[in-house]
């Protein structure tokens, strides 16, 4: 049976929710997340994105041509997201020219290997990494400043459209796709999730 993205949610639910649901975002939601441990996520989330970049621009080397104008209308996105990273980090007097922590490390590392796979489960895992922001920064509802304008950057409507793209582009690949690699999708989508959830713990567990 052809497996698809609604599909992997409803088979690894309890997986799913605990990459995107998190007492660290509870806490920016309640206002009470301290200074160092949203500054720990922001400055390693930049790393993390720079790396994202090159993901996708991997991605865009292999994608079927109908699929070039979600991939690069992603890719422009990223293009302000970094700009606004480093803004971000300004405001707050952060460094950027630091070195990644080893969960984002891990992180990055796993993107890198990812082009070596079949495009399905690049595909599948770029859609992952992208709902897990949406989903996120987007379920808890709106929070109080300072972390408005962060909800509104993933939890917005056309982010969230974007992600429905990427969902019907990697539903196409995946629906011809071999059993092997529908197998590899869903071990990728299984260690996005992992990973995810790693992330927000880095960033949760970071002290004075």
């Amino acid at each position: 049976m052809t497996i698809t993205c609604k599909q992997l949610l409803q088979n690894h639910t309890q997986v799913w929710q605990e990459a995107t649901v998190h007492p660290f975002l509870e806490q920016c939601k309640s206002g009470t997340i301290q200074p160092q441990q949203f500054n720990t996520w922001l400055v390693q989330d930049y790393l993390f994105v720079v790396d994202f970049t090159r993901m996708v621009g991997r991605i865009l080397a292999i994608a079927p041509p109908d699929h070039f104008d979600v991939i690069l209308g992603g890719l422009s996105a990223l293009k302000d997201e970094l700009i606004w990273f480093k803004e971000k980090a300004a405001a707050r007097q952060l460094d950027l020219n630091v070195q990644k922590q080893s969960t984002c490390t891990e992180y990055c590392e796993y993107m890198y290997s990812l082009a070596t796979m079949p495009y399905p489960v690049q595909a599948t895992a770029l859609w992952s990494i992208e709902f897990a922001y949406n989903q996120g920064w987007q379920l808890l509802g709106m929070m109080p400043e300072p972390y408005t304008e962060f909800v509104d950057r993933w939890g917005n409507p056309g982010f969230t459209e974007y992600v429905k793209l990427l969902e019907q582009q990697a539903d196409e690949v995946l629906n011809t796709a071999s059993d092997t690699v529908q197998q590899q999708a869903e071990s990728a989508f299984l260690k996005v999730a992992q990973l995810e959830k790693a992330f927000w713990q880095m960033a949760f567990n970071a002290t004075q």
